[in-house]
């Protein structure tokens, strides 16, 4: 088939396949497996670490993430189909370059720092949502306390007002009840003296404040 793998590095190589007439409404297969021992794995699929689809319009792919120093083998073939020895081809990586070794710690450092980042954020989120909860509750609470406090105060003052008008009114209806006895007292006094001849040896019942006023009786004369 002519199978060939170019720009080997360390992780990575590029696989070459010229096309195959039957994989023209399919896809390729590109399996590959590190430290291959083909006398006791033979080529059946299930025997190979890592598989990868690629399209049918394509010829070529680059394989990443592989392990530097270590000896691989790759097939490719056509729609899952198990693949021959003349499909596969045997390489081996390079040592890692310093760059490479490099730029693999920025980006496992990088991946650490978001992490750490993200939980950071959802641990100051958590955080956040707490205090703002518990300040909350303790605003709602001296809120209600206040109107607990308001509505005492405007029960003691509707008191206190309701007290002092009963006791204003009491103390303005006593005068107008002397007056009320005072007058009912002229008037039976009126009537007496105007009817002598009826009201002999009648006593008069004086109230309680018209005591000290008139006597308990009255005598009339006769006329001769």
């Amino acid at each position: 088939m002519g199978v060939t793998v170019q720009n080997i590095t360390g992780s990575t190589a590029r696989v070459i396949w010229p096309k195959m007439a039957s994989c023209a409404d399919s896809f390729y297969s590109i399996m590959y497996h590190p430290n291959w021992n083909n006398v006791l794995s033979g080529y059946s699929r299930k025997s190979f670490q890592k598989e990868e689809r690629v399209p049918a319009s394509r010829s070529s792919f680059v394989i990443e993430n592989l392990t530097p120093l270590t000896t691989y083998i790759l097939c490719v073939t056509c729609q899952s189909a198990n693949p021959s020895s003349d499909q596969c081809k045997i390489f081996h990586t390079l040592k890692q370059d310093a760059a490479s070794a490099s730029n693999k710690k920025k980006d496992l450092a990088l991946g650490i720092w978001l992490t750490s980042s993200i939980l950071l954020l959802i641990i100051a989120g958590i955080f956040l949502y707490g205090c703002l909860h518990i300040w909350c509750r303790k605003r709602r609470a001296r809120l209600e306390e206040q109107n607990r406090n308001s509505e005492q105060e405007k029960g003691k003052v509707w008191f206190k007002n309701k007290s002092h008008t009963s006791e204003e009114f009491n103390r303005a209806s006593q005068p107008l009840q002397e007056d009320e006895n005072i007058n009912a007292d002229f008037v039976q006094l009126a009537t007496v003296s105007e009817n002598p001849l009826t009201s002999k040896d009648v006593p008069i019942m004086p109230t309680s404040t018209s005591q000290e006023l008139v006597p308990t009786s009255v005598q009339t004369t006769t006329i001769n």
